[in-house]
């Protein structure tokens, strides 16, 4: 009788594979797939659970990492400038006393890179990031008060 078991589960077996090789040279030729399922064996479940693990796992590292830098102590300083209203003529002038050289007086670029939509490209407080840490070589740092800051910012955002 145990023979008789093994013998009908082999041909069900055979019949398994060759018709998970069929779908998949239909998928590969570029058949269509339509009506074609696929049973779900536990190969094919553990596979999918696998998938699902991994899939979880880097979705579970990017909020990790989001809420990292999301809840990180504001700097103070950045705080100060974006509460200010800032004065874009003033910012202008601040503009073309420190940066025109380099971006250009219409800001459209010289050694330095066009900041026109700068603001569409960076937010307001990388755009005080970069001001004042001059990341950027050959940029150099410059730290203006928060007034100064909040001035410039307005005129930027007006490029």
């Amino acid at each position: 009788m145990t023979e008789s078991v093994q013998k009908q589960a082999a041909p069900t077996q055979a019949v398994q594979d060759s018709n998970e090789e069929n779908v998949l040279k239909s998928v590969l030729n570029g058949d269509s797939t339509e009506g074609l399922l696929i049973e779900a064996t536990p190969r094919n479940r553990s596979m999918q659970r696998a998938i699902a693990m991994v899939v979880g796992l880097v979705l579970l590292l990017c909020i990790s990492l989001w809420s990292m830098y999301a809840l990180r102590p504001a700097d103070p300083y950045v705080q100060s400038v974006l509460q200010l209203v800032g004065d874009q003529h003033r910012g202008k002038e601040i503009f073309v006393m420190n940066c025109a050289t380099c971006h250009g007086l219409e800001a459209s670029g010289e050694v330095g890179p066009d900041l026109r939509n700068v603001s569409e490209r960076k937010s307001s407080v990388a755009l005080i990031q970069q001001v004042i840490s001059g990341q950027t070589p050959p940029m150099p740092q410059f730290q203006p008060n928060e007034r100064d800051m909040a001035d410039l910012l307005a005129f930027l955002k007006t490029l």
